[in-house]
């Protein structure tokens, strides 16, 4: 197979990517080292999307759901569906290692699978993969989790769960619909601006009935086999506690990028790129979706990530134009 570009990433940017670049008449192949949308898979079992379902086409296909926002499940099924109508080369369970550029200006693509030689790379990697950590006593301990599938095991145990976000609020609502006993532990000092509207009232209901217990300025200290320490205001309290979920956010993975010679802002993790084009301050090394916003994953979704694999076909179009001009 001959092989113009390498998208690093099977994510609906990734793959939308891949749609453009076949569009302009290349041969992209994705590497995605679980299966096709493999965050989305991921996300708690019966997850709902906020944004509606023609803001997460891609590649022209109509996504059509009989719910005016799409779950988790319909989602799987149409970019499933996506793959198979636009023929997507895709190697899955496949992992990059590294992209490095060899002496004809090339990029030497290697994987624990094998090694493949392209002129251009799309990494459309995403954040998923790298929580951010508390840095607190007992965060490493076999009941801590920082990702939520389903409800069920925790039925009848004394689960916290850290954060007060979309993520937070949906595994409250889905653990005391299981019978869990649940107390949230967030930072902030209301309730975070980017609560999905339509789950916000559920939440408050729950928390002003009691039947979930609500910290705010809550920090964390210290999690053991049978308690949770925190502090409210400086004043000291523990609860037990069975479980924890610290949905505290992901990051990109930098030192992946960095290996490439990509420079990222340190102080927001954003890369360096040109947004018109996608291309980073590596010639031939273009990124795609949530990973171009750096650490502020509310600043990018699929529903404008998908956009950035048409910039990139036609920037790596027009620099082979010029090159033959050349």
């Amino acid at each position: 197979m001959n092989i113009d570009a390498i998208i690093v990433g099977g994510g609906p940017c990734g793959l939308a990517a891949a749609i453009a670049l076949q569009e302009a008449g290349k041969t992209p192949l994705v590497i995605e080292k679980g299966n096709i949308v493999n965050a989305i898979y991921n996300y708690p079992t019966h997850q709902t999307f906020f944004s509606t379902s023609e803001k997460l086409e891609i590649g022209g296909v109509p996504f059509i759901t009989e719910n005016y926002k799409p779950k988790r499940n319909q989602a799987l099924t149409y970019y499933r569906e996506v793959v198979k109508r636009k023929g997507i080369k895709i190697n899955a369970y496949e992992k990059v290692l590294n992209v490095v550029k060899n002496h004809s200006e090339a990029f030497e693509v290697q994987t624990d699978k094998g090694d493949y030689t392209v002129n251009n790379v799309i990494i459309a990697t995403g954040y998923y993969d790298n929580p951010n950590y508390m840095e607190v006593p007992g965060e490493d301990l076999s009941k801590v989790f920082h990702y939520f599938k389903e409800a069920h095991p925790f039925f009848d145990k004394d689960v916290a769960v850290i954060g007060g976000k979309n993520s937070s609020v949906d595994a409250a609502i889905e653990l005391v619909k299981a019978g869990a006993r649940v107390t949230v532990i967030y930072r902030g000092t209301e309730y975070s601006p980017s609560i999905k509207p339509w789950i916000l009232p559920e939440f408050e209901s729950l928390v002003r009935n009691g039947v979930i217990k609500m910290e705010f300025n809550a920090h964390v200290k210290e999690i053991n086999e049978n308690k949770l320490l925190y502090t409210v205001d400086g004043k000291a309290f523990d609860i037990k506690n069975d479980f924890v979920f610290a949905m505290t956010g992901y990051h990109p993975d930098h030192g992946f990028l960095r290996n490439m010679g990509i420079q990222i802002n340190d102080e927001t993790g954003r890369p360096q790129f040109n947004p018109e084009t996608m291309e980073t301050n590596v010639p031939g090394i273009f990124i795609a979706g949530v990973i171009a916003a750096g650490n502020n994953a509310n600043e990018i979704f699929i529903e404008n990530g998908r956009f950035h694999g048409g910039q990139i076909a036609k920037a790596i179009i027009e620099k082979e134009s010029g090159n033959r001009k050349g």
